[in-house]
């Protein structure tokens, strides 16, 4: 019996696509996840584990797509391998079954550290980017995401016992957006 060829495709943000993972392999399925590869709320693979059954493969462009860092990599890898389920990395060329030789776990764990340093890096040069930008004058961060009269409004009709739900969906921001503002507010009167 032969199983279903199942794809994990991932990106990190909603702005960018997933066109070139995995592009002409024949799959039966597809799950695809917008979040940072540092997120553990990553819906669409949670419902891949549970997919998955004995005899299929699972795709995945390359080993950082589908984890955080190489403890995860592992994690997921046996999690997936001890059910009898392949993992397939095409960027790195290499399957693992569960059946893996000692040699097919060292690699597993060498280039999964490259990939988790590789990140590291990256984001070492983002910051010395941003501090360089912020010294002449180029960076000011993140923009609010609300004027300042509209977090006072905010501010007021939370205090006035509005849903905060209900506002965040009306101000288009999350939740936590809104905590943070009414956190900011506190912070700002003990002063």
């Amino acid at each position: 019996m032969s199983g279903k060829n199942i794809g994990y495709l991932r990106v990190s943000t909603l702005d960018q696509n997933t066109e070139r993972q995995l592009d002409g392999i024949a799959l039966d399925k597809v799950y695809e996840d917008k979040a940072s590869g540092k997120d553990t709320n990553r819906p669409q693979l949670e419902a891949l584990l549970e997919f998955a059954r004995e005899g299929d493969t699972v795709h995945v462009h390359s080993m950082d797509r589908l984890a955080r860092n190489l403890d995860d990599l592992r994690r997921l890898v046996q999690t997936m391998t001890t059910k009898g389920i392949r993992v397939k990395f095409h960027k790195e060329s290499l399957e693992f079954t569960g059946e893996d030789s000692p040699m097919s776990t060292l690699l597993l764990s060498v280039m999964g550290a490259f990939a988790e340093f590789e990140r590291a890096l990256i984001h070492e040069r983002q910051m010395e980017g941003i501090a360089l930008a912020q010294k002449k004058g180029l960076y000011k961060g993140r923009q609010p995401a609300l004027t300042r009269e509209k977090a006072d409004i905010l501010r007021t009709r939370a205090a006035a016992g509005e849903n905060k739900a209900k506002l965040a969906r009306e101000f288009g921001i999350s939740r936590e957006t809104v905590y943070q503002y009414l956190k900011a507010k506190d912070s700002i009167q003990r002063q």
